[in-house]
């Protein structure tokens, strides 16, 4: 039956699996609202357009599939392109629909009217594309849908014209299947891969499915393994040749440099990956990616492969387990002494959180799923806090984003309902998104959120007085954080010690809603 194009967007959304819908309804995208109860879609209204772009981010690093986003015109628009960014930068599939205005050129100073708001938007994510008609929108949104799918998951941007929302259109048409691809013809690839004597594997957050081969294949390849932030979790904690996630550390690059082959699967090797130019190789490089664009900052000599990350693992452990290969050309031993030197290091860097960190991952239950924003906090966890599984720690790594955390949080709470989520935010980042708290107090998400306190932008004050710059403007007047959560209707508690902070933690995993948890670098033992 024929219905406003806007509630037919709704109804594919449906068709195609969305049962979640994240967004603010305005007079410009109105239409699309028609369609989503009846569709059976569950709509979360958020407090801000970046809440609701943050917490799709959320619900999709979660669940597997796309976060998707409603919102207006202009303002709508320009709020969640933050979002979009970090989407952008950690690989993650959030599809963006707006409305935008019939026509910008000819008539002016109408409500929400921007230059270009398609182009803005393009700055931020894949593609942004204007759907002008029903056909157009269709395929527009499959299109997006697919390319989450089957090549690199990234963001994307549909915005239709109010009036197109309101036209009257045909159903989409059925979903259209493709071919998922094939382990390509490698060449001699495998055979130097298995030739090595002291081989190393990267593995990057594009390793992250299938963790359960790749562990089986470094296991009887005799390889040792890094891992990047994004990756944790791929190799267990307890394999003795994981030299974990210390690649940000200096020192990694000698241990890189003595590996005759260095496999690097489903990374860009970034700037927020090493922190230095080169990432120490000596010897071949080989570089296994699904988007080409990762080989652009490879080295000349590499070895450069097309094909999705698992793939080459499964046959890496089909060739291993023929030749019987377990010889190793690493100790246990290098291993333990790296990984030791590297906690000591970020324990220095920024002293006395290394301790909370191993305290409240020992009262976190098994199976949490963690959201951090940019904070000293997460900094330090992130090198020592070893995770079991991949996929369980979220952070904005690339985009570098404050706010992040507490909304995203809320996103993974809802993809995976009795399932634990925990947030990790610093008190200068809760400022960005903390309207979103009202979001889980009115859904009653039993979340844990770790505040972190330490009275000013510590991270900023440090880079400073290392470039000698003295400190500028790195404090601010903070609230009672724990009076302003329980304004919103929260639970809220200020630990003074250790165990405080994990009887806390216990108890805001059984609540029955958000708890806020208030830490300074005063906790004691």
């Amino acid at each position: 039956m024929k219905r406003p194009l806007g509630a037919q967007i709704s109804h594919m959304l449906k068709a195609r699996g969305v049962d979640t819908i994240f967004g603010i309804p305005g007079v410009h995208n109105q239409e699309m609202y028609r369609g989503i109860e009846e569709a059976g879609i569950t709509h979360v209204l958020a407090r801000h357009e970046q809440g609701a772009g943050f917490m799709a981010d959320g619900y999709a690093r979660a669940s597997g599939k796309p976060g998707v986003a409603y919102v207006i015109t202009g303002p709508g628009l320009c709020n969640i392109m933050t979002p979009m960014g970090q989407a952008y930068s950690d690989s993650v599939p959030v599809l963006v629909v707006s409305s935008c205005l019939d026509e910008v050129e000819g008539v002016k100073g109408q409500l929400h009217q921007m230059k270009d708001q398609r182009a803005a938007a393009a700055t931020v994510c894949d593609w942004s594309a204007e759907a002008r008609t029903a056909d157009a929108a269709y395929t527009l949104i499959d299109r997006a849908l697919t390319e989450m799918t089957a090549q690199r998951p990234r963001p994307k941007h549909i915005q239709v014209p109010i009036a197109a929302l309101q036209a009257a259109a045909d159903p989409a048409p059925a979903p259209r299947p493709y071919t998922a691809p094939c382990l390509p013809q490698m060449g001699d690839a495998l055979d130097r891969i298995l030739g090595a004597d002291r081989l190393l594997f990267v593995l990057g957050g594009g390793a992250r499915v299938g963790a359960e081969t790749t562990r089986k294949a470094l296991k009887a390849l005799g390889a040792a393994s890094f891992t990047t932030y994004a990756g944790r979790g791929i190799v267990g904690r307890d394999d003795p040749l994981h030299f974990g996630a210390g690649l940000a550390n200096p020192s990694s690059a000698e241990v890189i440099g003595s590996a005759d082959v260095v496999v690097v699967v489903g990374s860009e090797l970034a700037e927020v990956d090493l922190w230095r130019a080169h990432l120490g190789h000596q010897s071949l490089l080989v570089r296994v990616d699904i988007d080409p664009a990762a080989f652009t900052n490879t080295d000349a000599g590499a070895l450069n492969i097309l094909c999705d990350g698992p793939l080459l693992m499964r046959a890496l452990l089909e060739r291993a387990e023929m030749m019987d290969k377990a010889r190793s050309g690493w100790s246990t031993d290098e291993v333990k002494k790296s990984r030791k030197a590297w906690r000591a290091d970020s324990d220095a860097a920024r002293p006395g959180i290394a301790p909370l960190c191993d305290a409240l991952r020992a009262v976190v239950p098994e199976d949490t799923m963690i959201y951090s924003d940019m904070t000293q906090f997460a900094y330090v966890a992130k090198d020592v806090w070893p995770m079991e599984k991949p996929g369980h720690w979220h952070h904005p790594y690339g985009f570098g984003t404050l706010g992040y955390a507490t909304p995203a949080a809320i996103g993974g709470a809802i993809a995976r309902p009795g399932l634990p989520t925990l947030a990790i935010i610093g008190d200068y980042g809760f400022h960005y998104t903390m309207q979103e708290l009202g979001v889980a107090v009115e859904l009653g998400l039993p979340l844990p959120i770790i505040l972190w306190d330490n009275g000013k932008l510590k991270e900023i004050e440090d880079s400073m007085a290392r470039a000698q710059i003295a400190p500028n403007a790195v404090i601010a007047r903070n609230p009672d954080f724990c009076k302003l959560a329980e304004a919103f209707g929260a639970n809220a508690v200020a630990p003074k010690t250790i165990q405080q902070m994990q009887d806390a933690v216990t108890a805001a995993f059984k609540a029955s809603g958000p708890t806020l948890i208030y830490l300074t670098p005063d906790v004691t033992d």
